[in-house]
């Protein structure tokens, strides 16, 4: 044969090897090149691995966004996504590898997969399946498999804000306001609901994390520091996470109008080396304590005061003083120890995160109906304790308390549950308190001349359990009353959620149930006092 006609016969049989170029979406109009060949004609789009480098991947026919005049083959899968099967709210790893490096969800079935080369499991799940849209849950870019194009359209726009929400000092200065329960936001199912105040799934036992988790969610210096952050470097995974979860809660455009807490709580258990688990029911208070001294070193606080976020938002100073108990001869029988000025008093200084709020014991009997007493006692009757003047003796020492500086938000943990030799004791005593307008002057060591230092509340966390003293963490439900809009009146509302459920309950009945937690806000002086001071009833 002929060399020029060898020569021809190779060249058929090669171009009949190749695979038939297609339309690169990217690039000029009129441009084409094959997905699996380069341009200088050798192959390399068959990777060994299912780890591609996505920047590596575009150099093989990705290219960026497509023009006008230029037909989009992509167009034709983009009826095949499914919002509702997308959920981003679980941890992303390949549900086949279960690695978490190169992720790719498809938007058909909602499912993670690894890589999306030759050799990925998004490549081959994009063949037997049919399902061809995948998005990278690192960076948002949508490519449709098996052909590798990255596509750049509008309706996708929704898709990427809910996988990362983003949000500007603008969106987020109206959030305590009562103009943000005015704009209801909508689901999928054309649901309306508030941003922030939406259920959080109990995936078995975490309720007494969720409670925690809407109430630091909603101390807007915290809220809004993570709504604005963006962590894309070596920030430590739990302050990511934690973050993460803000956006969500408080996203305007969810699909579904609940959020679960996986992704974030899985961390957790990795962090606390499994001390708090999905699983197993635990101590809100205990929760909290541990979260707030790990996102203080993750935002690289140290000792010193206002280093992080969280020491400027609830930390402030009690100063303790101490002294040895002494019987005196003269002393009868039923008279309490007291401080003796005339021999030493210790005093410390020392930070504090929360207060610690001690109750009445709860009465041994029952009344003469056959029912139960449950006693009440006011918000100012147990917070006398940190008046500097009220004694407690302890291990054979008298103790009082004063605060030293007040924090711009007070966390306060009324002890209900103490451990005897038996079981653990459950205080069923109901604290009354209004929901503004308490002064902390008095529990300060201030001049008189200290301008008000009022607090209102913002959270609280209540116990519910069967009845009796007795603690019962297997039938134990934890509830949140969270407040929504602010400065009294008709424009402040309360909801109260349990997991999913999200409902508005009436003022008068917060007090009611048993408080564990509290967080209260410093009123700034330019701020309406349409509550005044006044007390409640049960307080008067």
């Amino acid at each position: 044969m002929p060399s020029s006609a060898q020569s021809y016969a190779q060249d058929a049989t090669v171009e009949s090897e190749r695979p038939a170029k297609r339309a690169k979406v990217g690039g000029s109009p009129g441009q084409f090149q094959s997905v699996d060949e380069n341009e200088d004609g050798s192959y390399g789009n068959a990777m060994p691995d299912a780890i591609v480098n996505d920047d590596f991947e575009d150099t093989y026919g990705t290219g960026s966004t497509s023009s006008k005049h230029e037909p989009k083959t992509s167009d034709l899968y983009l009826d095949t996504i499914n919002r509702a099967l997308l959920d981003f709210d679980f941890e992303k790893v390949c549900s086949v590898s279960t690695s978490n490096i190169n992720t790719y969800g498809c938007l058909v079935c909602g499912k993670y997969f690894q890589g999306r080369g030759r050799s990925s499991y998004a490549y081959a799940h994009s063949i037997h399946d049919d399902h061809h849209v995948f998005i990278n849950l690192e960076t948002a870019k949508v490519y449709v498999l098996p052909d590798g194009y990255h596509v750049s359209d509008p309706s996708l726009e929704d898709i990427s804000f809910v996988l990362n929400p983003t949000f500007t000092p603008a969106s987020i200065s109206g959030l305590s306001s009562p103009t943000h329960l005015l704009k209801p936001s909508y689901d999928l199912n054309n649901r309306p609901y508030i941003p922030g105040y939406i259920g959080l799934n109990n995936i078995k036992r975490n309720d007494h994390m969720n409670v925690i988790i809407h109430s630091l969610l909603h101390v807007p210096p915290l809220r809004d520091h993570l709504l604005l952050s963006n962590f894309k470097g070596k920030e430590p995974e739990l302050l990511k996470r934690f973050a993460a979860l803000a956006k969500k809660i408080w996203n305007p455009r969810l699909f579904k109008s609940q959020v679960s807490p996986h992704e974030f709580l899985q961390e957790v258990n990795r962090a606390s080396g499994g001390k708090f688990r999905l699983e197993k029911q635990g101590d809100p208070v205990e929760f909290l304590g541990w979260l707030l001294n790990h996102l203080h070193k993750e935002m690289g606080g140290s000792r010193k005061k206002n280093s992080s976020k969280i020491y400027s938002t609830f930390q402030g100073e009690l100063r303790m003083e101490t002294q040895q108990v002494i019987v005196r001869p003269d002393a009868s029988g039923n008279e309490k120890p007291k401080f003796d000025i005339d021999r030493e008093i210790k005093s410390a200084v020392s930070p504090f995160l929360f207060l610690a709020i001690d109750l009445p014991p709860p009465p041994l009997f029952q009344d003469a109906v056959e029912k139960n007493i449950i006693p009440q006692v006011s918000i100012y009757s147990v917070l006398a304790k940190y008046n500097g003047v009220s004694t407690q003796e302890s291990a054979g020492q008298l103790r009082r308390y004063k605060c030293q500086r007040l924090p711009p938000y007070i966390i306060l943990h009324y002890k209900r549950f103490t451990n005897n030799v038996f079981v653990e004791e459950k205080n069923p005593t109901i604290v009354t308190f209004p929901l503004r307008g308490v002064d902390f002057r008095e529990y300060l060591d201030a001049p008189p001349s200290h301008p008000p230092a009022v607090y209102d509340l913002i959270a609280n966390v209540t116990h519910e359990s069967v009845a009796g003293t007795t603690r019962d963490k297997e039938n134990t439900t934890w509830k949140v009353h969270l407040r929504a809009g602010g400065g009294g009146g008709d424009g402040e509302k309360w909801f109260q959620i349990q997991d999913l459920i999200v409902e508005e309950t009436r003022k008068e009945m917060i007090f009611l149930g048993e408080s564990v937690l509290q967080i209260w806000e410093r009123r700034s002086k330019s701020a309406p006092s349409t509550d005044g001071t006044a007390k409640t009833n049960a307080d008067r």
